[in-house]
């Protein structure tokens, strides 16, 4: 059941607006840097920032997608009786000594950053890793922070972050659900 909308469409617009202007200035322009978006709507995301520092700077950032499904921890506990679902990591650049942001829409547990970091590595070096993220809900059960956060939105344990993209479900909204 929806308890809350904590973002409509200009909210999401305006949070990724500032987002994009942060990343531009901590990474002083955008050379060398690429954005990675974990599959599936932070690629949508990634795209979205991709198009605004464009605006900005006037210059296009690359834009990757990393599926990160091989290396979850709790792999075995999803896929029960069935093999995951693997999509495919698409990294245009060799992102040997890049400056990359790892873009997502919910920051939770942490657990799928740690993934994403893993699958990242067996990509090649980067020079950095910054993570940019929607919304952040707390509750980290591994040491991960993001560099560029949309919302902070507390929730309890009970509680789900739905995030909704118009690329995937024709409307931009974020929206807290009793479990």
């Amino acid at each position: 059941m929806e308890k809350a909308q904590v973002m409509d469409a200009q909210a999401m617009n305006r949070a990724l607006t500032r987002i994009a202007h942060e990343i531009i200035e901590k990474n002083k322009g955008i050379d060398d840097c690429v954005l990675i978006g974990i599959k599936t709507r932070g690629i949508y995301l990634a795209n979205r920032l991709a198009v605004k520092i464009n605006e900005i700077e006037g210059k296009s950032i690359p834009v990757g997608e990393l599926d990160i499904t091989l290396y979850r921890d709790d792999l075995s506990v999803k896929t029960t009786n069935q093999e995951p679902l693997v999509k495919g990591s698409d990294i245009p650049v060799n992102i040997h000594q890049m400056k990359v942001i790892l873009v997502d829409d919910v920051l939770f547990t942490g657990r799928t950053s740690r993934a994403a970091l893993d699958a990242l590595v067996d990509q090649g070096r980067p020079a950095m890793i910054q993570l940019a993220v929607l919304v952040d809900r707390g509750h980290r059960e591994l040491p991960i922070r993001a560099d560029y956060v949309g919302k902070n939105v507390p929730t309890s344990k009970s509680e789900k972050i739905v995030v909704k993209l118009h690329e995937v479900d024709h409307i931009d909204q974020v929206s807290i659900f009793e479990k």
